[in-house]
């Protein structure tokens, strides 16, 4: 059965190649288990319930993927748009978090308009490359800001914004600890060194009696306290037209990137051949909504999923043993209560360590390149927002190629973007 649904042979691949490509790609993104139920609780959400609408919308996403699509890739939410999500719509801007709930289901639901159309294609194609790698590297340093501050390796100072906190204390000690634990496992080549590290830094923690071990199993805490509760009607308030862009604009980079950075590596997109590269797009629009409704920011396709690749992944086989271990997860529930603030603050950081790769993308030669992608790098930690930090880039982008007399290379869909951008500046207050 399965060798038929998934065209294992066809795809030169058993049973066993998948499970362990699903079990190594579940490994390496299953810090998403503690990392987001810490992140969205900032807002008042439930913490438990988010935990459960985490491993549901991981599953539902990574479900659709297996079937639809045929494709290796694990799906869950997003890091990035749930710093976007808690400390920047919620957080910053002061609306509530059913709200947020409900821009991000409006903006899945533009997502799958933007997919089934086409749309989508075209969007991607004219977004400069400069400003997708700058995206990245700003929502690294952004996760990187906020790991250092729940962490207290960082804190507030009112002569200088920030100061370096008491790295004498437990906490900021414990963070720089699970730091390294994750970095040497990953240069190793050691399979889910970010989930080894946050369990290592939570047993250290109850060990020194500094966090209270709740137990590991039990059985799915309720769903309730997030489930359905988002606010449609709310969302489209005016000043959450920002909002659902920024939503819709970062779904689209991100997702889009990592589908095709992994599907080529896994030689699922042959030149000149059919792919199935718009089912897998389908995937990640419904998982968004999906996710919404249950209770999570928006799901995306992982980028952790080339670990299950590079270990022979090559079907959708892999994603189900993804959504499967996801599953399983739910009974895991007072073990992800069990883990503090500075044992995921080090993921943070670590992620955001990987993410300033892309810094090596930018086009540094060329000002009218450079400028617009430092500006969006900066501008999202430096003003605590993902979307202050788009808004600078394509503005600023827009402006130094038309005054260089380059206005002929900029997209359509730039100019589109940056025009929305300046409107919101203009009338959103």
């Amino acid at each position: 059965m399965l060798e038929k649904f998934f065209k294992l042979q066809e795809h030169k691949t058993n049973v066993r190649t998948e499970v362990l490509a699903g079990l190594t790609t579940f490994l390496t993104m299953s810090y998403i288990i503690f990392v987001n139920p810490d992140i969205l609780s900032s807002t008042g959400m439930d913490r438990n319930a988010i935990f459960v609408a985490t491993c549901l919308a991981a599953a539902l996403g990574s479900i659709v993927m297996a079937f639809v699509a045929n494709w290796p890739i694990g799906m869950a939410p997003g890091m990035g748009l749930n710093a976007f999500f808690a400390f920047t719509v919620v957080g910053a801007m002061g609306f509530t978090w059913q709200q947020a709930l409900g821009a991000v289901f409006i903006s899945g639901v533009i997502f799958f308009i933007l997919t089934i159309s086409g749309i989508r294609s075209w969007l991607v194609d004219g977004i400069p490359k400069s400003l997708r790698s700058a995206i990245a590297v700003g929502i690294g340093m952004f996760l990187a800001l906020v790991g250092m501050k729940s962490s207290g390796i960082i804190v507030g100072s009112e002569a200088t914004f920030i100061t370096l906190g008491d790295l004498t204390k437990t906490g900021p000690l414990l963070a720089i600890f699970g730091f390294f634990v994750m970095a040497v496992l990953d240069a190793l080549k050691i399979r889910g060194s970010i989930l080894i590290g946050i369990l290592v830094v939570t047993v250290l923690s109850i060990m020194l009696g500094v966090s209270q071990f709740q137990g590991v199993f039990s059985a799915p805490p309720s769903l309730m306290p997030t489930f359905l509760q988002l606010d449609v009607m709310g969302a489209l308030h005016v000043g959450f037209l920002q909002v659902i862009l920024v939503f819709v604009l970062v779904e689209v980079f991100d997702a889009t990137g990592t589908l095709i950075g992994v599907s080529k590596r896994a030689g699922l997109i042959p030149e000149g051949k059919p792919n199935r590269l718009n089912r897998a797009l389908f995937a990640d629009s419904t998982a968004i909504i999906g996710g919404s409704i249950i209770g999570t920011s928006s799901t995306t396709a992982y980028v952790e999923s080339a670990s299950g690749v590079q270990a022979g992944g090559r079907t959708g086989l892999t994603a189900l043993v993804v959504a499967i271990l996801f599953l399983a997860a739910l009974f895991i529930a007072p073990l992800a209560g069990s883990v503090p603030a500075y044992a995921t603050a080090p993921a943070l950081i670590y992620v955001a360590c990987l993410m300033m790769r892309e810094m090596s993308e930018i086009e540094w030669d060329d000002v009218t390149e450079a400028a617009p992608a430092a500006l969006t790098a900066l501008g999202i930690p430096f003003t605590y927002s993902i979307a202050n930090g788009l808004a600078f880039g394509f503005i600023s982008y827009v402006i130094l190629k038309a005054g260089s007399g380059k206005w002929r290379v900029i997209h359509p869909a730039t100019w589109i973007v940056a025009a929305l951008f300046v409107i919101r500046f203009a009338y959103v207050h």
